[in-house]
């Protein structure tokens, strides 16, 4: 019996969480995917005699939406340049923090890290007037150099680079503390023998520092990954997915449809088909990086 109870005493304890991870993951994902087959509507809602099974009658139709073919285009757009620029910006700002002898350096762990915690309206308020076309400081900064104007919310191209920008403000802070922590449990000792086999700095952080840090690379690049191909904040606050639907992502084409139109069998569709599309991308990932290490190994 004292066998038996130790050998369900460690599911005791995990039990809640897995009770709250299948009450609020698991079961609304089931959830949904039965309401992806269905019109369910507001007046669904109301009066479940009204819901109608349409099989993959949703899946044909979204596929079909040129909104939403365009939406996959805009977040294929954020994920190709975004993703890329965080994980250069908020590496190259971890080695910087890192291997620097300034104090200063110390303070920018603070600066760089508190727009990750910002509230995303207060952002958007002080952006929103950054990228004003009359008077915003980023025309105003172009003017003192004799440039033009820029219409950085205003044109299709621009609006989504400028949304962008923000998203790559916002999302520094946190991955460059993951890469920080990486970059803290990396022994001096390596470093030193690369000193005296006569390796330069540049070296160093080619032979010695990028390759222990390709596990903290990895993870950030599949955290990044899935982060942008679920874009949404940012479009949703500063543009509405304008202008002309420039800047609308799948996550927004989703919310529109769902919270705003009310074809929540439709928006469950096309939230399936993100999942798939993220799944797939991350199984991907994963077998690119272990092919990777058994080639070193």
């Amino acid at each position: 019996m004292r066998r038996f109870m130790d050998q369900k005493t460690p599911y005791l304890f995990i039990s809640p969480a897995l009770l709250l991870l299948i009450m609020f993951s698991l079961f609304p994902i089931v959830i949904a995917f039965v309401i992806s087959f269905t019109d369910i509507n507001l007046v669904g809602l109301a009066d479940w005699s009204k819901i109608n099974f349409i099989g993959l009658e949703n899946y044909k139709n979204v596929l079909s939406d040129p909104i939403f073919l365009k939406s996959i285009g805009n977040t294929l757009f954020y994920v190709i340049i975004g993703v890329p620029l965080v994980i250069i910006c908020s590496l190259g700002i971890a080695l910087m923090i890192n291997f620097s002898q300034a104090k200063i350096f110390q303070f920018f762990r603070l600066i760089f890290y508190t727009p990750s915690i910002t509230n995303v309206v207060a952002v958007a308020v002080v952006w929103s007037y950054l990228y004003n076309p009359q008077f915003g400081l980023f025309n105003y900064l172009l003017s003192l150099l004799d440039l033009p104007a820029v219409p950085w919310l205003q044109d299709p191209t621009i609006a989504k680079i400028s949304l962008i920008i923000l998203a790559l403000w916002r999302a520094i802070g946190v991955n460059m503390i993951i890469f920080l922590a990486a970059l803290q449990g990396i022994p001096r000792e390596y470093y030193e023998a690369a000193q005296l086999d006569g390796a330069n700095r540049w070296k160093q952080l080619t032979n010695v520092t990028v390759p222990l840090l390709r596990f903290a690379i990895f993870f950030v690049t599949v955290t990044t990954m899935i982060g942008w191909l679920q874009f949404f904040e940012e479009p949703f606050v500063m543009t509405q997915g304008g202008p002309l639907d420039s800047t609308t992502s799948v996550a927004l084409f989703i919310y529109r449809n769902g919270f705003q139109l009310s074809k929540f069998g439709y928006a469950a569709a096309g939230s399936f088909i993100l999942f798939i599309a993220i799944i797939i991308i991350t199984i991907v990932q994963f077998k690119i990086q272990n092919r990777h290490d058994d080639t070193q190994m």
